[in-house]
């Protein structure tokens, strides 16, 4: 999936959303992508381009095993069209049909207003807001604002 993966890889660039600094190679992205619960794609279906993608796995174990976490990227250029929109409702979908009830996210950054808006639309709800949580590229820090939605 070498689409998918730069679009992913794009998004770890940017340096503004995904904790990870590492870029997913050919070599390691068929495996991350095959070890999450889901992994959804959204593709254009007038030319079949992958246009974003989600991965979702479980939050954390044992008790806290029925919270699942995701994580949305959309192609530099199809942003703006409601895709994301479209990854995080059918996220809500997979990750009820996976049997989660919860889906946390653990870090948006403040910044990212676009996302913010997105998931009060939704129906999230703000857990609060964790100062200086997240390291942008050019090492200052900015606040994360987790949130969480239930699952039906």
């Amino acid at each position: 999936m070498p689409e998918a993966m730069e679009i992913w890889n794009t998004v770890v660039r940017e340096g503004v959303a995904f904790p990870q600094e590492e870029e997913l190679t050919e070599e390691t992205a068929n495996d991350f992508f095959t070890i999450q619960t889901y992994t959804g794609i959204a593709v254009d279906t007038e030319n079949s381009e992958i246009v974003g993608l989600y991965i979702l796995h479980p939050n954390n174990i044992g008790r806290c095993g029925h919270i699942c976490n995701t994580s949305y990227a959309v192609k530099e250029g199809q942003r703006g069209l409601h895709i994301g929109e479209k990854l995080v409702k059918d996220s809500l979908k997979q990750g009820a049909a996976h049997g989660f009830s919860i889906l946390q996210f653990n870090a948006v950054v403040a910044t990212n207003t676009h996302a913010l808006h997105l998931y009060e639309r939704v129906g999230f709800h703000r857990l609060g807001t964790i100062p200086c949580g997240f390291r942008m590229n050019d090492g200052h820090y900015e606040d994360i604002v987790p949130h969480y939605i239930e699952l039906k």
